[in-house]
């Protein structure tokens, strides 16, 4: 499953909090600050997609007129373009490489800054952030399905995109995310 934005701050907290109880692992600053830290890691890799995303629709833009005569597919002319262009923006497509090359970031950037210390291989931190983000979004789906099934027996009919919606919306979320163990 792909990452998104309104993932990343449960993501920090969970990898965060698995690095807290890992036993080969001392962490040296709050879980707080290592997880804010962990979010703008995670957004900023989010956010090179997201440009890709938006230099590949403005290709496809100025070649709508081809498109439409060639009467090809768009989402698969999409798909072609951001892979041919991954690279240029340094974005990785497969999923398990990507959370992996995550994963080593997120490991490189709290060592060097202090937030952590370990007494291991790097490779057995990072296969525990690498389980978190991973365990993460593969139980997202399952959370997000019973939220919205949550939400279509409310008492009060919520619009979805009201504030009143996003706040109930988080709010089962998280509590579905820590009955699950996810959080």
């Amino acid at each position: 499953m792909r990452m998104k934005l309104h993932h990343t701050q449960y993501i920090s907290r969970r990898v965060a909090r698995d690095l807290a109880i890992c036993e080969v692992v001392e962490v040296r600053k709050t879980k707080d600050e290592i997880a804010a830290e962990i979010e703008k890691i995670l957004d900023a890799d989010i956010e090179k997609e997201h440009d890709l995303d938006e230099k590949v629709a403005d290709i496809l833009d100025g070649q709508e007129e081809n498109i439409e005569f060639y009467n090809a597919d768009y989402r698969q002319l999409f798909w072609l373009t951001k892979k041919r262009m991954a690279n240029d923006f340094g974005v990785i497509l497969n999923n398990e490489d990507r959370f992996s090359d995550m994963a080593h970031k997120i490991l490189d950037f709290l060592w060097e800054e202090d937030f952590i210390h370990y007494t291991c291989s790097d490779n057995q931190v990072k296969n525990v952030i690498f389980t978190s983000i991973d365990e993460f979004l593969k139980g997202f789906e399952d959370s997000d399905e019973a939220v919205l099934e949550k939400l279509k027996h409310y008492k009060r009919k919520l619009i979805p995109g009201t504030d009143e919606y996003d706040i109930v919306y988080h709010r089962l979320y998280e509590e579905e995310l820590i009955k699950r163990g996810l959080m």
